[in-house]
Order: C-alpha cells, then structure tokens, then sequence
C-alpha cells in the first residue's frame, strides 16, 4: 500500500510539474486547445471549449456479492483539478458531478467511451444534462459537454481480491486524468 500511495504522490508531482512547464507556451493561445480524441468521444459541432482541468484523485470501487460470486462494482470518483499552473480549480465527485470553486456545477452523463490504454479507465465523453451558477460566479454554468482523457489508473483492483473476506468493503484506486469543459457556440 505504501507502494501504491507513493505512485500516487509521483503521479500528482508530475502533473503539477508538466503544468507549470507547458502554461508558458500556451499563455500565447487565445483560450485552450482543443485535444486530439477518437471520433468516438469527439464533441458535436457547435459547441466550443472554455476550459482543462488535470485531475488528481481516485476512482471508488465496491466489493459485492452477487448470484454469481463476487464483483467489484464502480461507486464513485474523488478528485481535485487543477489549471496549468497548479492552482486547484474544482472538485469531482459522485454524479458524476465537477463543482468550481465558485460553487457553480455540471453534472454528466455518459455518452460513449473508449480505452485507449489498457492499464487505465476509458477515455469518455459525457454530455451534461445539468449544471448551474454558484453563490460566488457561474464559471459551469452552461457546460454542455465534459471530455475525459490522457487518463492513467483508476482501474477496478483485480478480481480475485473480491471474494467473502473482502465483500461490503471499498477500493479507492488512484488515477490521473484531463477533463476538457464545452460550452454551446454562443455561449
């Protein structure tokens, strides 16, 4: 575990230093850049991104019993994002639901993943059915897209480490990700 907790900490020290190395080069664009994702998860014309988020956090996983045995079965992510500087801009919770700073949030719904990288969670886009302005700015509000990608991690722990000793219990997996927010043209 102490392993495991050191990857994390590595993990989260490398997304902070790239960062603080990639914000200069792109202080000289006009707003983010749009990423280079499989069509798949690709946002619909008419909208435009406003924002990235580098998430340092965990993926939440259950250990059940079922008809068949036992299963690990997806709770819930926790996670902080931060700007290019390393400044933490939200937070990511069940939902799935990202809250800035401000107070404002989006809540998504997945619309179609895919793995890129088998030792990592997919990559996914989610549409937002829902989102709101906080008591301190509206920075979410508005948000009609949320892309997830460059993900590391975050995997369901083996199966064989669900069993009767382990039901009822939680895993918290780390993971790292990107998360690009869009908005409608216009907005």
């Amino acid at each position: 575990m102490k392993g495991l907790i050191r990857t994390f900490r590595h993990l989260a020290l490398g997304i902070v230093i790239a960062a603080a190395v990639i914000s200069p080069a792109q202080g000289a664009h006009a707003g983010p850049a749009e990423p280079e994702v499989p069509d798949s998860i690709a946002v619909p014309d008419g909208n435009k991104l406003f924002g990235v988020g580098h998430a340092v956090g965990v993926q939440i996983y259950s250990c059940n019993a079922t008809s068949g045995g036992f299963t690990w079965a997806f709770v819930a992510p926790q996670a902080n994002l931060y700007d290019d500087r390393g400044k933490l801009i939200m937070t990511h919770f069940a939902g799935p639901t990202w809250q800035a700073k401000d107070g404002s949030f989006a809540v998504g719904r997945r619309e179609a993943g895919v793995n890129v990288d088998p030792t990592a969670i997919d990559w996914l886009l989610l549409s937002v059915p829902s989102s709101s302005a906080g008591q301190d700015g509206d920075h979410l509000a508005g948000t009609t897209f949320i892309q997830r990608i460059a993900t590391s991690g975050g995997l369901a722990p083996d199966a064989e480490e669900c069993n009767a000793d382990t039901a009822g219990t939680q895993a918290e997996v780390p993971y790292t990700a990107d998360y690009y927010f869009w908005k409608a043209t216009g907005n």
